[in-house]
């Protein structure tokens, strides 16, 4: 078989495997966007210990890394970039606040051109999510040739964000006591726009990496907690 199975990549593989499932989920039946979002909190933690297994191996060849570098941000497209904009379409189809606004008149030419707004919304951040990962796959290569070991600075925000961001609304949703749903859509515009931005961004060390999986962490327990006590 082509590609690369050792250890390096199981992550990877299990961030998309996780994203896949989401993505299923969150658009099955009548919509899941509850359970979508903690397949993105997986990811999240399965992106922030990737590059550091994959380092631990020393004697990767050329192509290792490279294909390490294709696979992740492949991965990272789907987990997120589509899975998000799929959790926003559930949201669409299971919050009363957004049927009340939107509802099902087909007739209703206003409410069609809402409903468009907000799939277009969704579609952008996709391609503002691919834009930004290809533009990085590119920056890094070129970095590799001039520079030794890891890059210090991120140009725009990383498309991993997206882990504890949407995450974030979804925990608002549920602590709040009115449907804030509407607002999942602008801080999508916003994240996105963001991702193709010019903002140094510095690389976070493991301390750091440890902060934002606490965060992480903190977002499922409090997701867990009050999604069962609003039932």
């Amino acid at each position: 078989m082509i590609g690369f199975y050792d250890y390096t990549v199981v992550l990877t593989y299990l961030s998309l495997f996780s994203a896949g499932t989401g993505i299923f989920v969150s658009l099955s039946g009548s919509g899941h966007p509850y359970w979508g979002t903690f397949f993105l909190l997986f990811c999240g933690l399965c992106d922030a210990f990737d590059g550091q297994v994959a380092r631990t191996k020393k004697n990767r060849t050329t192509m290792e890394k490279n294909y390490g570098i294709q696979i992740d941000s492949l991965s990272d497209l789907i987990a997120f970039g589509v899975l998000p904009a799929c959790i926003g379409m559930a949201l669409v189809r299971t919050s009363p606040l957004l049927q009340q606004i939107f509802g099902s008149d087909k007739d209703n030419l206003p409410l069609c051109i809402a409903s468009g707004v907000l799939f277009a919304v969704m579609v952008l951040y996709i391609l503002a999510a691919l834009i930004r990962l290809a533009y990085f796959n590119v920056t890094e290569e070129e970095r590799q040739r001039t520079e030794d070991g890891v890059r210090r600075t991120y140009t725009g925000l990383p498309v991993t964000s997206a882990a504890l961001i949407f995450p974030s609304v979804m925990l608002f949703r549920y602590i709040l006591p009115m449907d804030i749903s509407i607002v999942y859509f602008p801080v999508t515009l916003i994240t996105g726009f963001l991702f193709l931005s010019k903002l140094q961004i510095p690389k976070p060390h493991l301390r750091g990496i440890l902060i934002m999986i606490g965060v992480g962490v903190l977002e499922c327990i409090l997701l867990l907690l009050f999604f069962f006590l609003r039932r």
